[in-house]
């Protein structure tokens, strides 16, 4: 019997151990269960508070302005039209529409904010010149206005930390259609269930085992919401169960409105080279270049049915998916008595009706590089970031366009010996030094390596102009007509090292005139001129035109050893455009909030930096650089009427191809190169030049202003002998002069008797 009492007393203990350990396990599992709940709910909470307001600052391009006289064509418009993402409609139901007649455009423009203004859409004629400018502005009436405005078009955003892309809409300004399509084919029990939907986990179970595969998804809205936001996207049942624990967390803090605004701006549905595309404001854009509000049945079905799969169901990449895809939505539409079965199979038959191209912002990479550096001056990543600021720009897309094709199209013209050969272009206001276009590379639209602004490479002869403005600002000791010697020179320089410079022709000219040394940019001349002024003078006349990288300030610096950029380049020929007025480079000109409430603003202002006499005296030899000198090929493309200015740059072993000059209207400034610093083979005329003449040809209206200033003169002069001449002089040659500089001895060439000036005037007068 004690036996049998003590076998009981062992039992009874042993049980008591195991339900104290269960209890205890149970215990710790409690704890740990909500610590992992807390975890969840803290994550939720904090995710959900940041992502649910991120709003990049987006970037837009100058509105297009159209009155009578303003150089634009109709194919230049029905370009820009696009860009906005407008559609041919000749009844103009709608803002955005657009059809042309022949030479006039009928317009039907968007709402839009502008900094301080907010413009209601409307209605528009614009009737064009044969010649290509915009004839006649008319409302629809046929009344004659002075304008008509175009809304601006996004060229990029700026995403500090980021490679996604959103636009969002809050819930009240989505279309309707969107809301109903979408939750009757993501979830029908959205407004029902409280974050996870037993039903539809049954439905989609049941389906699943019938097809013996995964065919359809038990997700809900939040569910997907979760994952896109908080979770990665790997396949398990811990992955699973987190999802649900958070998804309910998620309803219990906030609403399903919240929670639906959310998911729209959220989902992901797409890629655009590193970018995501995320939401479906921005997706419309993606797909479609419209706005979301504008799009018809099947395209809201087809960017739903891209929930699914936006890789699988690409509709760039696999059409024919997509397709059937977005009929199947519509098919389920029909089941829910939505469509009649007709309706449904016109439907069917309807294209997917892409954009020809992907209209995200970002297309512009190079300019929103440059317009992101200037911001961030400014503001702090956070603010780029979430506060949907709208960034102005002076971004001409236009322009822009002329810039790419002249570039690319001459690459390719060089031929299979240059297909590695990179390029850059970087194109200013004359009027106001705004950055209207810039081109990283012969890819413009591939964000890579921005030679537009990165690229710094030796500019060659393009420091020339400095040598000589320098010069010429000393008028008692320098004119066009002063002569320089071009003659060997052998300089030691600190390390031992022997400088001796050559010209391009391995010839020596001798005494030449300034204005030919600079015009057939001979380097022994300049060089020689340099050294007589002495370097730090010329490095001083750099700073003086808008140069502020240090150079070395060394002799090799007089052929171009400076290394710059090709912004920085257009900087300096931009001051000399203008006649010595410096200008920062601006890339904005106004920041506003998302409403359109003026932050910020970006006057210009420029300043007297050189002397006006002395840039006009440089002007004219730069005119004549392209009429009679190393750039005399831009009159090949140019009509010869039209009068521009510009200077050629080749460095060392034709590593470096340079052009930079300007009309009446643009400064441009081009290069040529191996992003490896190898020899190209291009000299600025054979490579560069051929660039920027084409750009100019097609983008340039405006011949450069050239007028004589004040305190400058024009005298003639004996070009072999640089003394005074008159004009019935044989090769006489009119030149501008600073004050009283001209020579005042006269040349012997010019003794005429009175015969030969009789008949000189009957010559002239017949």
């Amino acid at each position: 019997m004690a036996k049998k009492r003590s076998t009981r007393k062992a039992t009874s203990s042993r049980r008591f151990f195991r339900w104290q350990t269960l209890f205890k396990l149970l215990v710790v599992a409690a704890v740990v269960g909500l610590a992992f709940v807390v975890y969840c709910d803290i994550q939720v909470r904090s995710a959900f508070g940041e992502v649910s307001w991120q709003q990049p600052a987006k970037v837009y391009a100058r509105p297009l302005i159209l009155a009578p006289g303003v150089t634009v064509g109709a194919s230049d418009l029905e370009y820009e039209l696009g860009l906005l993402g407008y559609q041919v409609d000749a009844a103009l139901r709608y803002p955005g529409s657009y059809y042309r007649q022949n030479n006039t455009l009928a317009i039907h423009y968007r709402e839009f904010a502008f900094p301080e203004q907010r413009r209601p859409a409307g209605s528009v004629l614009i009737h064009f010149s044969p010649r290509g400018f915009v004839q006649r502005v008319e409302s629809m009436s046929g009344r004659q206005l002075e304008e008509a405005v175009l809304e601006p078009t996004v060229i990029g955003g700026i995403y500090p930390n980021l490679h996604e892309d959103r636009l969002l809409i809050r819930l009240e300004d989505t279309p309707r259609m969107l809301l109903e399509v979408l939750l009757q084919v993501e979830d029908k029990d959205f407004y029902q269930h409280f974050g996870i939907s037993p039903r539809s986990i049954a439905r989609a179970l049941l389906a699943n085992l019938k097809a013996g595969r995964t065919v359809q998804g038990g997700s809900t809205i939040t569910q997907q919401l979760v994952k896109n936001v908080l979770l990665t996207r790997e396949r398990s049942l811990w992955r699973k169960f987190q999802e649900m624990i958070m998804s309910v967390l998620l309803e219990l803090h906030y609403s399903k409105d919240d929670i639906l605004e959310a998911y729209i701006n959220q989902v992901y549905l797409g890629q655009e080279g590193s970018r995501a595309i995320h939401g479906f404001a921005l997706a419309a854009r993606h797909y479609f270049n419209k706005p979301l509000d504008e799009l018809n049945l099947p395209q809201t079905a087809m960017l739903v049915g891209l929930v699914k799969g936006p890789s699988y169901y690409d509709p760039w990449r696999h059409g024919d998916r997509a397709r059937a895809r977005r009929n199947l939505v519509l098919a389920e539409l029909a089941e829910q008595a939505w469509l009649t079965p007709a309706q449904l199979a016109s439907l069917e038959r309807e294209p997917l009706g892409l954009a020809k191209s992907s209209a995200v912002a970002g297309v512009f990479p190079a300019y929103v590089d440059l317009v992101r550096r200037q911001l961030r001056r400014d503001y702090q990543n956070s603010d780029l970031q979430t506060q949907g600021l709208r960034v102005f720009t002076p971004f001409d897309p236009i322009v822009q366009r002329h810039a790419e094709r002249a570039l690319t199209q001459t690459l390719e013209g060089l031929g299979k010996n240059y297909s590695e050969v990179q390029g850059a272009v970087a194109v200013t206001s004359v009027t106001n030094a705004d950055v209207v276009a810039l081109v990283g590379g012969r890819r413009p639209r591939f964000a890579g390596f921005n030679r537009a602004l990165d690229a710094l490479r030796p500019i060659g002869s393009l420091i020339k102009p400095a040598i000589y403005l320098a010069a010429l600002q000393q008028p008692q000791k320098f004119t066009l007509a002063s002569f320089v010697d071009d003659s060997p020179i052998a300089l030691r320089n600190p390390d031992g090292s022997l400088w001796q410079p050559s010209n391009f022709d391995n010839e020596v000219h001798g005494r030449v005139m300034l204005h030919e040394a600079l015009s057939r940019s001979y380097n022994l001349a300049a060089a020689s001129l340099g050294l007589e002024l002495g370097v730090g003078q010329v490095v001083a006349t750099l700073k003086s035109l808008g140069v502020h990288r240090p150079v070395p300030e060394v002799p090799a610096l007089l052929l171009g050893a400076a290394e710059l950029s090709p912004i920085e380049v257009n900087a300096m020929y931009q001051t000399i455009a203008s006649g010595g007025r410096a200008q920062a480079m601006r890339a904005i000109y106004a920041v506003t909030d998302p409403k359109g409430h003026l932050l910020a603003r970006y006057p210009q202002k420029p300043q007297r930096a050189v002397d006006e006499a002395a840039v006009h005296l440089l002007q004219y030899a730069l005119i004549e650089t392209v009429r009679e000198g190393t750039g005399r090929s831009v009159y090949q493309v140019l009509d010869p009427d039209f009068r521009v200015a510009g200077k050629t740059g080749t460095s060392n072993d034709f590593r470096d191809s340079w052009f930079a000059g300007f009309s009446g209207d643009y400064v441009a400034t081009v290069w040529l190169g191996h992003d490896d610093n190898k020899p190209s083979g291009l000299t600025g005329a054979s490579g560069a030049l051929k660039v920027w003449r084409n750009f100019m040809a097609n983008a340039s209206h405006e011949p450069m202003v050239f007028q004589p200033v004040e305190g400058v003169s024009y005298r003639w002069i004996d070009p072999e002998n640089g003394k005074g001449s008159h004009a019935w002089c044989e090769g006489a040659r009119q030149m501008p002069f600073i004050g009283g500089s001209w020579p005042t001895v006269e040349s012997p060439r010019c003794v005429r008797t009175l015969p030969d000036l009789w008949q000189w005037f009957r010559n002239v007068f017949e």
